[in-house]
């Protein structure tokens, strides 16, 4: 792919306006409006919709991105029944055939360490290149909202995608936008990248010196894993910026551990190493670090920082019985007799077995008590087995059989009439789908539009829902909810009396809430209603930066 660009602005402006221009447009609402501004060089986006399917296996489920003509989906391998990532732009676009290329180089790379792409094609006017997706992993800016990231895995960050990022310059291949939405954590301390060429080549991304922008990229990962912060002026995915000190003029930036206490000061050095520029000033006179792989020697030089410590209170606790509890307290802390050592040797050999009139007397009254046992069990099984085989002497008369009386029915889940959107303050979401969260299928499911900024709607609503009619007033207890992403989400019941729904949120009652994945919400006694009404009010966040709620499936019960 290319790599030179027109730009001569300095490398931190470039930095900050690369940031800038690679943060995700919102989507659903806004970015699909049509008040919306596009470069006027760029094509409309193809037209596509979920269940349209690509080469004729690739079935597209959700859309991700819809951006500067090209769209990104969450689609599914037919052949191979597998979920996938899709990238489509129509084959006009003026870059069709980057993206092309990009697509077929980094596939040939074949390294584990990056996202792999699957497929690129060019079939009916359009080019779609298809790549893994991996449902469990998480990306950086994701891990990083609960707080930065111990030094232990900050290292294992940096030194696994420098690494990776060496290798793929060996092969001519450069990412470009390197960012905490396109590093993902596979599993403690194992992150991959995607994106890999491909990401850059849709959104035409140039610079003068693809080695010297990726090893700032991976600086600037290192210090947001360390401090929680993105060292530029503007914030991306939920995390702050590092703003101007002043104006006018550049103050050096703050180093991650002049910005929070405690953060390991080599790792900080070498997260300013690679971004030293005029906008950023490095800590010490080490040279800068200017390529993957030098900042991959450096890393690999630094002794091995050790995982932190667990708590007391995550250390499992087993029960240790006392000596008092095992019967042995005797003084001097002596061991119970069941485990003291029998002594050997004359002088402290066992006890000799009896002998003498008295232990012949002994010997012959056990004999005598064993064999008196052993007939009178005898004596006692022969009786149980001629009366088993004989019959009763007044056998039971058989009675009337009596039934039981009427038993309730089990509890179970309760008849869903129907389903629909409730979304007071805007014109839906996706009313189509949302039989979808009824019909008892995990891999279909009703979705919102896209939010964004942050999850409770971007501000923009106290939230939506789906209202369940269940056909008629009837006491229920509680309500199971899954989603895909932990959603907040509160269980309200219209008045008994109602024959109606209400037509705003506040006209129902809120029963329970909670926060999760998979969620049983239910009251303190069963409330009478025919009116249900699942109420989201915090979505959780996409792979894109986005909030976005998905609902699978939702049960009623007595």
């Amino acid at each position: 792919m290319a790599e030179r660009s027109t730009a001569t602005s300095p490398p931190q402006d470039q930095a900050n306006a690369r940031e800038a221009a690679d943060t995700p447009e919102p989507e659903g609402e806004t970015a699909t409006s049509a008040t919306q501004e596009r470069p006027p060089s760029a094509p409309e986006p193809v037209e596509l919709h979920s269940g349209h399917r690509l080469a004729g296996r690739y079935r597209l489920e959700e859309c991700i991105t819809r951006l500067d003509g090209f769209s990104s989906w969450r689609a599914v391998d037919e052949k191979l029944r597998r979920a996938v990532g899709v990238h489509v732009l129509p084959a006009s676009h003026e870059r069709a055939a980057t993206v092309l290329s990009s697509a077929r180089s980094t596939a040939l790379l074949g390294d584990p360490r990056f996202v792999q792409v699957l497929d690129a094609v060019e079939e009916k006017g359009l080019v779609h290149v298809i790549h893994e997706w991996l449902p469990d992993a998480q990306p950086l800016h994701t891990l990083l909202h609960s707080g930065p990231l111990d030094a232990h895995e900050a290292q294992a960050l940096a030194g696994q995608v420098a690494e990776a990022m060496a290798a793929a310059h060996q092969k001519n291949l450069v990412h470009l936008r390197l960012n905490p939405a396109t590093v993902l954590r596979t599993g403690p301390c194992q992150f991959r990248i995607r994106g890999l060429a491909v990401d850059a080549a849709l959104r035409g991304i140039e610079v003068d010196d693809p080695q010297r922008t990726d090893t700032e990229a991976i600086g600037a990962l290192l210090y947001a894993a360390l401090t929680q912060r993105w060292p530029y002026p503007q914030g991306v995915y939920g995390l702050s910026g590092i703003g101007e000190l002043s104006t006018g003029s550049r103050d050096p930036l703050l180093t991650p551990d002049q910005v929070r206490a405690g953060v390991h000061r080599r790792l900080s050095e070498l997260a300013m190493r690679a971004l030293v520029n005029d906008g950023a000033t490095a800590a010490s006179e080490k040279p800068a670090l200017t390529t993957p792989e030098e900042l991959r020697q450096a890393l690999a030089a630094l002794p091995r920082i050790r995982p932190p410590e667990p708590t007391p209170s995550a250390i499992p606790q087993f029960h240790q019985p006392t000596t008092f509890q095992r019967g042995s307290l005797v003084s001097g802390g002596q061991p119970p007799a069941a485990s003291r050592p029998v002594p050997t040797g004359p002088a402290g050999s066992a006890p000799p077995p009896l002998s003498g009139r008295w232990g012949t007397a002994l010997k012959l009254g056990v004999s005598a008590l064993l064999i008196a046992a052993l007939g009178l069990g005898s004596w006692q099984l022969a009786d149980a087995l001629l009366k088993k085989d004989s019959p009763p002497e007044n056998p039971p008369v058989p009675g009337p059989v009596v039934e039981p009386d009427d038993e309730a029915p089990p509890a179970g889940p309760v008849t869903v009439s129907e389903i629909s959107e409730f979304d007071p303050l805007g014109s839906g979401q996706n009313p189509e789908s949302a039989p979808l969260a009824i019909d008892d299928d995990p891999a279909s499911f009703w979705h919102t539009k896209n939010y964004y900024g942050t999850p409770n709607f971007g501000n923009l609503k106290p939230g939506l829902g789906l209202l369940l009619d269940l056909g008629e007033a009837q006491e229920i207890q509680s309500i199971d909810v899954e989603a895909l992403g932990s959603t907040s989400v509160e269980f309200r019941v219209a008045p008994a009396d109602a024959t109606t729904a209400p037509s705003h949120q506040d006209g129902f009652t809120v029963v329970d809430g909670g926060t999760g994945t998979s969620l049983t919400l239910e009251g303190d006694e069963p409330v009478e209603t025919r009116f249900v009404l699942v109420w989201l009010t915090e979505l959780p966040q996409g792979d894109d930066g986005n909030y976005r709620g998905r609902i699978t499936d939702i049960s009623v019960h007595q």
